[in-house]
């Protein structure tokens, strides 16, 4: 992989590039220089990123505007130019490169080990939305289109009961119901930013802890990462993904679904974390609909494992017959707990709320 190091302007000769960490999309080397700098480099999956070009538009303005705002360096990703004073390169393939510095001194875990880990996720990605506040947002591109629009996964579940096309339809009467009788509900946010209610915002649409880098001595949240899905979106969405999977109380295919619930002091860690971040930007009708987004966001992620299972399991890896229909039970009963606890989640969210737009 050295020859791919020459399509870059590192500082110093690479003199190793090896596979780093565990992703299942891109493809990540480390690259060290003989100048001791330190980089990543990525070979970016244009099978599912159809539009590389765009998205690298998105990364690029994103970036460069956060960096205006945040000086030192680990609190930013920083691309790294090609030769040619681009910020990604397509090489003889048709495979598309980009680098980064790589963050010095800092960790990336899976799972928070305490809950102080979760809190300082949720003050990052409420950081995120802090200091993209006034950043245009209807100006990035939708680099996966409909990707948080409930009501088109409702659609797309709708026509796959329809066709029906592997006869497991009967056999999950139960989730069916479950998801069709929340149908309209799943409209709320999407209803509220078409009538101007909510505004429209960056967002990173990936909130899971390992896309956070904490600093490996006082394990603080450093910096965001993995912007590849950064689009327009609803900050309820961001912060109802971070609760879907980092407040549950269990795997996200766990088969025994009395294991299955939504942690309140998970919750209130990130509620706190994130409003202390980004609270004074938001307006009163975005926090309002957090307690909303958590269980929209949960829902969908069902419904969509649900579309997935009728429809023969084509879009999420699976690795055990019935695979999306475990994940989309532990979804739903996810959904069902929030539904239990829905006054204590929305009290949370007063507790923490300050003064809002």
């Amino acid at each position: 992989m050295l020859e791919s190091c020459s399509f870059f302007r590192f500082i110093g000769t690479p003199i190793s590039c090896e596979r780093y960490g565990n992703g299942h999309i891109n493809v990540t080397y480390l690259v060290r220089t003989d100048a001791g700098r330190d980089y990543i480099m990525q070979k970016i999956n244009h099978k599912v990123f159809r539009d590389v070009p765009a998205l690298m538009r998105n990364i690029h303005a994103v970036t460069s505007f956060l960096r205006i705002r945040e000086p030192e360096p680990r609190r930013v990703l920083t691309l790294i130019e090609t030769t040619e004073g681009a910020v990604y390169h397509r090489d003889a393939q048709g495979d598309y490169w980009r680098a980064y510095d790589f963050i010095t001194d800092s960790i990336c875990l899976d799972k928070p080990e305490v809950l102080e880990d979760f809190y300082q996720s949720a003050v990052a990605f409420g950081g995120f939305q802090n200091q993209l506040a006034d950043f245009p947002a209807d100006t990035l591109n939708e680099t996966i289109p409909h990707f948080h629009d409930t009501p088109d996964r409702y659609r797309k579940l709708r026509a796959a009961i329809q066709a029906d096309n592997h006869g497991r339809a009967g056999e999950v009467q139960e989730e069916i119901t479950f998801a069709l009788a929340r149908e309209q509900e799943a409209a709320t946010m999407m209803d509220m930013l078409r009538a101007g209610t909510l505004p429209l915002r960056v967002t990173h649409n990936d909130t899971k802890l390992n896309n956070v880098m904490l600093d490996k001595n006082t394990r603080t949240a450093l910096c965001v990462i993995d912007l590849d899905t950064v689009m327009p979106g609803l900050a309820g969405n961001d912060f109802g993904d971070s609760i879907r999977f980092g407040a549950s109380t269990a795997a996200e295919d766990e088969r025994d679904l009395s294991l299955v619930t939504m942690s309140l002091p998970a919750y209130e860690v990130y509620v706190k974390g994130f409003l202390s971040a980004c609270g004074e930007r938001l307006t009163a009708s975005e926090i309002d609909t957090l307690p909303m987004g958590a269980k929209l966001m949960t829902l969908e992620c069902g419904v969509r494992f649900l579309t997935d299972y009728l429809s023969g399991d084509t879009y999420f890896a699976t690795h055990r017959p019935g695979h999306n229909l475990d994940r989309c039970r532990t979804q739903f009963r996810l959904v069902a707990d929030m539904e239990h606890k829905w006054q204590q989640m929305n009290d949370i969210v007063t507790k923490y709320r300050r003064d809002a737009k």
